[in-house]
């Protein structure tokens, strides 16, 4: 018998209801309603595929918080950041929060309130530090009587896409410093090498995405403080610590790389990475009051009073903002070292037990974030039949995502692969995961024929000159 509407009650079985027969909306909204037990099945029913946030060790963002954080934030699901005459406390606990990530990162601005803004993610704060060097090179040069149509910014070619973004949207030349063999992070005399009169700022990293590796900003703090003498110039560094600015402080707090270095004017973050928040939260910080250009804070008043705000987005969640404040109460400096530490202390165990494999080799002696990558070595690789390809997607079969890629312009030969360790990962998970990858390669090395993407590895290779001896 054909179902009808009539069917449905709220006795219904979810399924056996009639939704449950039909294929799921894609093109037009459904002319009917859908029960809500019914709708959220049929919704959470599609997730069943993923990889399971936790296992996904490709992702850099916060997989896992405690129950409390979890319910804090649920319960401000329907606060909006920016109505700050409505939710005044929300507006400061984000400059309380502002104040606790400019004192990490040592600070030297007077007084109680630093200088800083939110953002939905590090995206949107590193667009912030390049707007406002941006901006105060134009000053600069329009008070100066000079041209203003060239502006360039000099950083490697590990960066974050955001970076090609910011240029492409502002357009603003991106300089380019190579990765090589050799020079596996930022080189500071290359960059100061592409620095002139219209570079608005230098831009190293801090947590390397492609390889978990920093760039050396002291040693680039002091090539730029010779280049800016010499020169008369006053460029400066933002640091992109998307990944670092909430590890360096607790795994490494000897090391300058933050406002103890002189030519540092701002610093972005995540902290939806390694801020420990789930994901939506950005923070950036400025040395002091005068680096944050005046065009850049835009006041309204259609919310009830005068709101100001300094950011991309207008609205935005309020939940992200209360689960960093809950987690430096709830942590402290303490917790956050223990558990950073920790994810420190497993990356490193993966890394040496994965570097102790006979098919592989690690890009780096070193493991200075909680993540890293590795290769096939060069000698097993001239006669393997499979690539880091073919592992990624025998590992995607046991739930794990750890993902294969190229790395960038002039060292793109280089297949690798990438761990990161975050809250949540376990020793335990990662001898499961291990297991996972020394039971791959055991299957891989059975194989007769070469798989399809080393087929097509070889084929690109080749042409690059390279032997291949199977």
């Amino acid at each position: 018998m054909t179902k009808t509407k009539e069917h449905n009650t709220t006795a219904t079985a979810v399924y056996g209801s009639e939704e449950m027969v039909r294929p799921a909306p894609t093109m037009t909204i459904p002319e009917t309603m859908t029960p809500p037990e019914v709708a959220y099945r049929m919704v959470k029913d599609e997730t069943y595929a993923q990889t399971q946030p936790r296992l996904n060790l490709a992702t850099f963002v916060t997989t896992y918080m405690d129950d409390y954080a979890t319910r804090l934030m649920n319960e401000a699901i329907a606060v909006n950041y920016i109505d700050q005459t409505e939710y005044p406390r929300v507006a400061v606990m984000t400059s309380r929060c502002i104040n606790i990530i400019a004192n990490l990162w040592n600070s030297p601005e007077k007084g109680e309130s630093k200088t800083g803004a939110v953002g939905i993610g590090s995206s949107e704060a590193c667009m912030l530090g390049g707007v406002a060097a941006w901006l105060r090179w134009r000053e600069r040069r329009l008070k100066a009587g000079k041209s203003v149509d060239k502006p360039n910014l000099v950083m490697s070619s590990g960066m974050q896409v955001v970076w090609e973004k910011f240029c492409q949207l502002w357009q603003i030349e991106l300089r380019q410093v190579p990765l090589t063999s050799e020079n596996r992070t930022l080189s500071p005399k290359e960059a100061i090498k592409m620095c002139d009169e219209n570079t608005i700022c230098v831009v190293p990293i801090a947590g390397v995405t492609w390889t978990g590796l920093n760039d050396d900003v002291e040693a680039l703090d002091k090539e730029l403080d010779k280049f800016n003498k010499e020169t008369g110039y006053e460029i400066p560094i933002h640091v992109d610590a998307a990944s670092g600015g909430f590890i360096l402080p607790f795994v490494s707090p000897e090391t300058k790389w933050d406002f103890r270095l002189k030519w540092v004017m701002s610093i972005s973050t995540s902290g939806h990475k390694f801020g420990l928040v789930y994901p939506g939260l950005g923070w950036v910080v400025w040395r002091d009051r005068t680096l944050l250009p005046k065009e850049m804070s835009f006041s309204v008043n259609y919310l009830g009073a005068e709101v100001t705000q300094v950011g991309l987005n207008f609205s935005r969640p309020a939940a992200q903002i209360l689960g960093q404040y809950y987690n430096f109460i709830r942590l402290g400096r303490e917790g956050y070292r223990s558990i950073q530490q920790n994810s420190m202390e497993i990356a490193r165990y993966c890394h040496e037990r994965i570097g102790k494999m006979r098919c592989f080799e690690n890009y780096s002696k070193e493991v200075v974030n909680p993540l890293f990558i590795w290769s096939l070595k060069e000698e097993y690789n001239k006669s393997a039949k499979w690539t880091l390809y073919d592992l990624q997607a025998a590992l995607q079969q046991s739930g794990w995502m750890v993902p294969a890629y190229t790395l960038p312009k002039n060292i793109d030969d280089i297949v690798v692969m990438r761990i990161v360790v975050r809250q949540g990962m376990s020793r335990d998970m990662a001898d499961m995961l291990l297991r996972d990858i020394e039971n791959a390669v055991h299957e891989f090395e059975k194989l007769q024929y070469p798989t399809t993407s080393r087929l097509q590895y070889e084929k690109q290779e080749k042409q690059r000159g390279k032997v291949f001896t199977h």
